[in-house]
């Protein structure tokens, strides 16, 4: 297999990310700036303010990945970008970095699907240990702040193919954490903040339904034709398994209302709010002293029942399609319960389940670039005339 040195970017949503790998599977370095800080203060991502910090980082972050990596902007093969999906201005910075990069260095230019990254930060990791052999069809979960897919994979000589067979109908697991947590003032990203909460409280003490899918979504049957042309053996009539966190987030609106818990929160918002503006940042201690034994029973409650929609969901996927094994990946994929719950439920039924690390489970360059490898061994490269598409599907 030849061995290419790939230079990966990512900048589809609030991280700005630059990696080099080689031949798909070994990390020379892996740099991200965080823009946490920045978005705070908001409670989520905000699309023109990302843009503005892709703008400022893009440049450093590159220059630092090349260095750590003991490479060049002369040394690398090729250079690999996310086209989407994403942010449309976030992504708009990266892919005219790369471009401009390409072009001078007279570099092939690879575009990657950022659903696609998530598989292979998976792969990546397997590659360097290669203590399980894959089985197919692989059953991918890419579960985020802006994806909840269910995707089943087959690969054949370096080109992997997808067929979508469950997607959120409203809001990404990622977002609904996110936005319970901004409703409780819990502070953002929310999702790490519930994890590291929710072992502190019961989650059998307020019982949460998750939304049944019983009816086609209408946006599937206009793919069918696209999803039936990439010889994953699914048929069109075959079953789906959709998600939808919008009910569970007004759900935790409603407890909070009727258990009157608008005061508490609002105490908690201003005593964290001084704990930023005095220049340190919350630790686990600070949220433990601001959340009554109530809010910490919500919070439990809340992410066992997201998980355990996760988990039986994907599981019965696994069942009905004869996956041969599952992949979990996203950010959503460094929650420790989610973790240990595909775990425990994925051995019962026999089925291997791999993880990234929680490095590579959000956002990342690595990802990227070990995604563009079998790309590059197709030499599918992309004209400078691409731009980005905010709604990539990935098939």
């Amino acid at each position: 297999m030849p061995d290419a040195t790939i230079l990966g970017i990512e900048s589809s949503c609030d991280e700005t990310g630059a990696a080099v790998v080689r031949s798909g599977q070994q990390i020379l370095s892996n740099v991200v700036a965080s823009q946490i800080s920045t978005h705070s203060p908001y409670g989520g991502v905000v699309p023109e303010l990302a843009s503005r910090e892709h703008l400022r980082a893009i440049v450093p972050v590159v220059r630092q990945a090349l260095a750590e990596a003991g490479q060049t902007y002369q040394s690398v093969d090729a250079i690999a970008v996310t086209q989407g999906p994403g942010l449309a201005g976030a992504l708009l910075v990266g892919i005219s970095f790369a471009k401009a990069l390409s072009f001078a260095l007279e570099k092939p230019l690879i575009a990657v699907n950022h659903l696609e990254g998530h598989v292979h930060a998976v792969l990546l990791e397997q590659r360097q240990t290669g203590e399980i052999e894959l089985e197919f069809p692989v059953l991918a979960l890419v579960v985020s702040g802006g994806h909840t897919h269910l995707y089943l994979a087959q690969a054949e000589e370096n080109l992997w193919s997808y067929t979508n067979i469950g997607h959120t109908r409203d809001d990404a697991a990622g977002e609904a954490f996110d936005k319970v947590a901004k409703l409780l003032a819990l502070g953002y990203p929310g999702g790490p903040i519930i994890d590291r909460l929710a072992p502190h409280g019961d989650p059998n003490t307020v019982k949460f339904q998750i939304a049944q899918i019983k009816h086609p979504d209408r946006r599937d049957r206009a793919k069918s034709n696209v999803r039936s042309g990439h010889g994953s053996g699914v048929e069109d009539s075959a079953p789906r398994f959709d998600f939808s966190y919008s009910g569970i987030k007004t759900a935790v609106l409603r407890y909070v209302e009727t258990e009157q818990m608008g005061a508490g929160i609002e105490t908690r918002r201003r005593a964290l709010a001084e704990t930023v503006h005095s220049g340190h940042q919350p630790i686990l201690d600070d949220y433990l002293r601001l959340c009554d034994r109530r809010t910490l029973n919500l919070v439990a409650s809340f992410q066992r029942a997201m998980i355990n929609d996760l988990v039986t969901k994907t599981l019965a996927a696994a069942r009905e399609y004869d996956a041969g094994m599952l992949f979990v990946s996203g950010g959503v994929a460094a929650n420790h319960e989610l973790r240990g719950t595909f775990q425990r439920e994925a051995e019962m039924q026999g089925l291997p389940v791999l993880f990234p690390s929680r490095k590579l489970s959000t956002d990342n360059a690595a990802m990227i670039a070990a995604a563009a490898f079998p790309k590059f061994l197709r030499r599918e490269f992309v004209e400078m005339d691409f731009s980005a598409e905010a709604g990539m599907a990935l098939a």
